[in-house]
C-alpha cells in the first residue's frame, strides 16, 4: 500500500540524525517511493546535495516534455519533490548544477535498482511488495551461535556460476533461475552458507562487482530487487545463510554516480593525496563526514533487514584502518601517524549499529595484522563477529605450491598458522583472489604429475577442515576446477564428473559431513585449548600431526595425520595422549577404509602412549580418539 508523501518529507529530526551520522534509516526516505498526494499516485524522490545551485529531476522513460522538473531545496541539503503518474519501473536521474557551476546528471545514490549497463539510469522500486516465507528459517537464526556452530561457505559469483546462452545474449539466469540449482547444490555439498560477490550494481564486469555505483541495489543483470528476494527466500526455506560482499571503503570515478556529486568532494575526501586509492584507481569515501557514514551504514542495515542477508563481508578494512594504504603519498592524521583514526571510528560505529539493529554478522576481509577486529567495540576491538584469515591462506598456500623435496625448507609456513589461531575469530578463506590474474586454480598450485596433484588437493582441503576457523571455498574448487576463474564464462562442470575432479568432489562432501558430526571442529575455534600439537617439527619426512578436541575432555576427539611427500612410510607411529582403540574415519586416499588401531604403551612425542598407522604417500588421516567405555587402565 502507497503512502501519504507526508511519510517521506524530510524533517527536523532526520537532519540532526544525518548531521550527527546516526541516520541507519535513511534509505526510508531518501531515493525514490511510491506515495500519494491529493489522491494521485505517484512517486516521492528525495536527494542529498547540500552544495549544489540547482536540482532537476529527469525522467528518463517519461515524455520529455516533462523534463527538466525542479525540485525544492529544503533544510540539510535535502532536494524533494513529489511526480504524480510516475510509477515502479520507470527511470530517472537527477540533472545536478554543482557548487563549480557544472551541470553533472548523476544516478540515485539511494537508488533501489538500476538500469542494466551499459544504462546508468535509476529505476523506480517498491520496498514493500514482497511476501517471505523463510519465518522458520529466521526463527531459529536468531537463536544460533554462529561462532560455535558449523559454518562452511560457498563463494559465487552467480554470473558465472551457472550460464545459459539460449536464454539470453548474455547467458545469465536470472536470480529466480538461479535460486533453487544453488540451493539444492549447496545442500548436497553439506554448505552451510553462501557468500555471494558482484550483487551490489556496478558498471564494469571485471571490477566483480567490487567498484559499487549502487549500494542500496541489487545488479539488474540477474533480475530485479525482489526477485533477489526471492533468491535468498528460496536459499533461506533450504537452510542455507546468505552473506553479501559489502564495499564501505571506495567507490569508482563514474561521473554518473557518487564522485564530485554536488560539484564538490561530497563523498570523497577534500584532500587530494588522501582522494583517491590509486592501487585501485578509485575514490576513498570520507569517513569523517557524519552524513556518510549515515549513508553506509543504512546501506548495510537496508540489506540485512530489507532483503534478509545473514551477514556481510565488509572488503577491504584495511583501506579504512590506515591512511597509507595503496599510496606511495599520503597526508599523517593529526598526530602524524598513519593510523586513519576516522576510519576506525566508523568500522566501531557500523557494527555497533548492525548488531544493535538487526541479528547480521559482519566479517571483516582484512590484510592488516592491527588486533582486535573481532573484539567486542566495549573491550577496545572493532566488533566484528570474525574475521577473513588471509595469513593462514597466503602460508598455507605457499607451502603447498612447493615441490615436496623444497618443503623441508618451508615447513614454518605450514606449522606456525596455528600460533595465531586463537587471536581472533577466524574465517579459512580459499578465495576467488587465488585463483585469478595467472594465480592458477587450487589444482595448479599442486606440484608434480596429475595424481600427486589431486591428492595435494584432497590434503589441502583436510587441512582446512582441521585447523581452527571457519571454513570457505570459492566455486569451482569444490570439483578442481582447472581453468583460472573468468567471470565472463560459466564454471567447467564438466570436469565434475571425471575421475580425479569427482575425487576431490567427494571428499568435499565427506569432509563437511564430518565437520557437522564432531563438534570439536567448529564448537571451540575460540579456545586454544582445542588444539594441541602432536609432531609439528617433522620437516624432513613433511610430517605434521595434531589434536582437535574440547578445551577441557578427550571425548570426541580426533587425531590428524598428514604427509606431504609422495614416500610411504609404513612403520610410521606417532605419540597419543590415551591407551584404547583408535579408529580411523578418514583417509584422503582409501576414503572408505574403515580400520582400528590400538595405542601401546611407549612414550613416543611427549605422549604416554604410541599409535603406529603407517602413512602412504601424499595421504592424510583422521582417527577418532578411544570412548570413554574403550579405554583400559594403564
Amino acid at each position: 500500500m502507497k503512502k501519504s508523501i507526508t511519510n517521506f518529507a524530510f524533517t527536523r529530526s532526520d537532519k540532526t540524525l544525518l548531521q550527527q551520522g546516526t541516520w541507519y534509516s535513511a534509505y526510508q526516505k531518501l531515493g525514490a517511493h511510491p506515495a500519494f498526494y491529493k489522491k494521485e499516485n505517484g512517486v516521492f524522490f528525495s536527494v542529498w546535495a547540500p552544495h549544489a545551485k540547482k536540482v532537476n529531476l529527469l525522467l528518463c522513460s517519461d515524455a520529455p516534455k516533462r523534463n527538466p522538473m525542479p525540485m525544492m531545496r529544503r533544510q540539510g541539503g535535502v532536494w524533494e519533490l513529489f511526480v504524480p503518474g510516475v510509477k515502479t519501473g520507470d527511470s530517472y536521474r537527477f540533472s545536478v548544477l554543482g557548487a563549480d557551476g557544472v551541470t553533472r546528471c548523476k544516478a540515485d545514490p539511494f537508488a533501489f535498482s538500476s538500469e542494466l549497463r551499459p544504462a546508468r539510469a535509476s529505476v523506480v522500486a517498491d520496498l514493500n511488495t514482497y511476501v517471505w516465507q523463510d519465518g522458520e528459517y529466521l526463527s531459529a537464526s536468531r537463536n544460533r551461535d554462529l561462532p560455535h556452530s558449523p559454518m562452511a561457505v560457498y563463494e559465487v559469483h552467480l554470473g558465472s556460476w551457472k550460464r545459459d546462452h539460449s536464454v539470453s545474449p548474455s547467458g545469465f539466469l536470472s536470480y529466480r533461475e538461479l535460486a533453487p540449482a544453488l540451493a539444492e547444490y549447496v545442500c548436497s555439498m553439506g554448505y552451510t552458507h553462501v557468500e555471494l560477490i558482484g550483487i551490489c550494481e556496478h558498471p564494469f564486469d571485471g571490477s566483480w562487482g567490487y567498484q559499487c555505483t549502487g549500494f542500496f541495489a541489487p545488479t539488474s543483470r540477474y533480475g530485479m530487487p525482489d526477485d533477489f528476494r526471492f533468491f535468498v527466500d528460496t536459499l533461506h526455506q533450504a537452510g542455507i545463510g546468505v552473506i553479501l560482499d559489502w564495499v564501505p571503503a571506495h567507490f569508482p570515478k563514474d561521473d554518473f554516480s557518487l564522485s564530485r556529486f554536488d560539484g564538490t568532494p561530497l563523498y570523497e575526501p577534500a584532500d587530494p593525496l588522501f582522494a583517491e586509492i590509486p592501487c585501485w584507481g578509485t575514490l576513498a569515501f570520507d569517513h569523517s563526514k557524519p552524513e556518510v557514514r549515515s549513508f553506509l551504514i543504512s546501506s548495510a542495515i537496508y540489506w540485512m533487514k530489507e532483503f534478509h542477508i545473514d551477514a556481510i563481508r565488509t572488503d577491504a578494512v584495511a583501506a579504512m584502518l590506515y591512511r597509507s594504504f595503496g599510496r606511495n603519498q599520503w597526508s599523517p592524521n593529526k598526530y602524524g601517524g598513519e593510523d586513519y583514526l576516522e576510519g576506525m571510528l566508523f568500522l566501531r560505529q557500523l557494527t555497533g549499529a548492525v548488531h544493535l539493529l538487526t541479528d547480521g554478522v559482519m566479517i571483516a576481509e582484512d590484510s592488516s595484522i592491527l588486533p582486535g577486529i573481532t573484539l567486542p567495540v566495549a573491550q577496545g576491538g572493532y566488533g566484528f563477529d570474525f574475521k577473513w584469515n588471509l595469513g593462514w591462506m597466503n602460508d598455507t598456500l605457499i607451502f603447498f605450491d612447493k615441490d615436496p623435496i623444497f618443503r623441508r625448507y618451508h615447513h614454518e609456513c605450514l606449522t606456525h598458522t596455528a600460533d595465531y589461531a586463537f587471536q581472533e575469530r577466524w574465517i579459512l578463506p580459499l578465495s576467488h583472489d587465488e585463483v585469478v590474474h595467472c594465480k592458477r586454480t587450487m589444482l595448479g598450485k599442486m606440484p608434480g604429475q596429475p595424481a600427486w596433484q589431486y591428492a595435494g588437493l584432497m590434503q589441502l582441503y583436510l587441512l582446512q577442515l582441521a585447523h581452527p576457523g571457519k571454513k570457505l571455498l570459492f566455486m569451482g574448487q569444490e570439483f578442481a576446477e582447472k581453468r583460472e576463474w573468468d567471470e565472463n564464462r560459466e564454471i567447467n562442470w564438466a570436469l565434475a564428473k571425471k575421475p580425479g575432479h569427482r575425487d576431490v568432489r567427494r571428499c568435499i562432501c565427506d569432509l563437511f559431513k564430518l565437520y557437522k558430526q564432531y563438534s570439536c571442529l567448529y564448537a571451540f575455534d575460540d579456545d586454544a585449548r582445542s588444539f594441541q600439537w602432536i609432531n609439528r617439527h617433522d620437516a624432513d619426512r613433511n610430517i605434521i600431526a595434531f589434536l582437535r578436541k574440547k578445551p577441557d575432555s578427550m571425548d570426541g576427539a580426533l587425531l590428524f595425520l598428514f604427509n606431504f611427500s609422495p614416500v610411504e612410510y609404513a612403520a610410521y607411529s606417532c605419540g597419543v595422549p590415551l591407551p584404547g582403540v583408535y579408529r580411523q574415519i578418514y583417509s584422503t586416499v582409501n576414503p572408505g577404509e574403515n580400520r582400528t588401531l590400538s595405542a601401546k604403551r611407549t612414550p613416543s612425542d611427549g605422549c604416554s602412549y604410541t599409535l603406529k598407522p603407517g602413512l602412504k604417500g601424499f595421504e592424510a588421516l583422521i582417527f577418532e580418539l578411544p570412548q570413554p567405555k574403550q579405554r583400559k587402565k594403564p
